[in-house]
């Protein structure tokens, strides 16, 4: 069977990775299309094909021009471009074209369209609200698209209901649980650009985004600090928001010596070292389907705290403490005696450990797919 995977902006590139490394074991030709690699990025494909087709030039020129409007008006001409007049056989030419992420829906609707009939089309909805209700145009239009797709993939209960409840055929959706990831591993020279903690440190790391609720976590640190509440809060990861006035409260509050902002495009090893030094690490998402980063923290072993949004509300009471989403004074209850206590840091972190080891692997997942790809095929 031959399988091309698509995330043109490599959204999930660890994901992306797992999967089609695991596929490629069980004996699928399979090729992964997305951009360009970045330094940030720890891809080494193992078995697979990877193929940088989209973005060639917006990535040449991100150097450049940097993130800002001019970057996104060009990425969006360009993707419109490879979608409505590029070369689409390494889709077409496959049994099946796997789109993990659609990241502008008015221009992937034509790329589907020119699509649809040529090969079997699968899509991943990863969160059924694609990109949390703050995307504008990039997510516009999304919810028509499922309708062309053969077959729809989940990785739980929570995103199969909502999109039963916007009109999707339950027929075309399968349910694979997603498996924990593993990061990169910090070397020691990723282990030595993060600082060792001096005080039990709290972790919010990856993409900051309005939805993950970084705000309300500043908040909840600010009045434990004000307490009289010792700790670090350490935030690492790109910023997809203005977050220099909520750093400025923690600042003007007295407390900058107790936050590390190590913001931009980190490396995974990076992150990692983060992970390795932080002591409880922080999920206080206003909502979510599923959560990679949640899923590649778990074998660390650390403490974990979660909102009750999406897959969290459905983690046993042992693995994470759950808050009410969006509430800032409950999380803040629920982080104080983690903070005051190494031993129940520890034996919740534990736990977590253990529930990673309970939850399946890329394997499992991969002959999930492959069947769900023989459904579509009749192969």
């Amino acid at each position: 069977m031959k399988a091309t995977m698509c995330d043109p902006s490599l959204f999930t590139g660890r994901y992306d990775d797992s999967l089609c490394a695991a596929m490629a074991a069980e004996g699928v030709d399979v090729t992964l299309l997305a951009r360009p690699m970045r330094v940030t990025d720890a891809i080494v494909p193992q078995g697979y094909h990877y193929d940088a087709c989209f973005f060639r030039g917006s990535e040449a020129l991100r150097p450049r021009i940097g993130e800002g409007r001019a970057s996104r008006l060009l990425k969006a001409a360009e993707y419109g471009l490879s979608c409505g007049l590029g070369d689409l056989s390494a889709l077409s030419g496959a049994d099946v074209a796997h789109m993990q992420w659609l990241p502008l829906a008015p221009a992937d609707r034509i790329m589907l369209r020119r699509l649809k009939g040529r090969t079997a089309l699968v899509h991943t909805v990863h969160n059924a609200d694609a990109y949390h209700s703050d995307a504008r145009m990039q997510g516009r239009g999304y919810r028509d698209l499922l309708d062309l797709f053969d077959a729809l993939i989940v990785h739980g209960e929570t995103t199969q209901a909502a999109l039963e409840r916007q009109g999707v055929d339950p027929a075309c959706i399968h349910v694979t649980p997603h498996p924990p990831m593993r990061l990169a591993s910090a070397g020691p020279d990723d282990l030595a650009l993060v600082p060792d903690a001096a005080l039990p440190r709290l972790l919010f790391f990856g993409t900051i985004r309005p939805y993950k609720g970084v705000d309300l976590l500043v908040e909840a640190c600010l009045s434990l600090w004000r307490a009289g509440h010792r700790f670090e809060l350490a935030l690492a990861g790109k910023p997809f928001m203005d977050i220099a006035p909520l750093l400025d409260r923690v600042r003007s509050a007295g407390f900058g010596e107790r936050l590390i902002a190590d913001l931009g495009f980190l490396t995974e090893q990076r992150l990692d070292a983060h992970m390795a030094k932080a002591d409880i690490l922080l999920f206080p998402y206003r909502h979510i389907d599923s959560s990679g980063a949640f899923l590649s923290a778990l074998h660390h072993g650390k403490a974990m705290v979660t909102s009750d949004a999406g897959m969290f509300a459905t983690l046993p009471p042992e693995v994470a403490v759950k808050t009410p989403a969006g509430n800032a004074p409950a999380l803040a209850q629920a982080l104080l005696p983690l903070v005051e206590s190494a031993a129940i840091r520890q034996a919740l972190g534990a736990r977590a450990r253990t529930y990673g080891d309970s939850m399946g692997n890329w394997q499992d997942m991969a002959r999930a797919t492959i069947a769900i790809y023989r459904s579509v095929t009749g192969a």
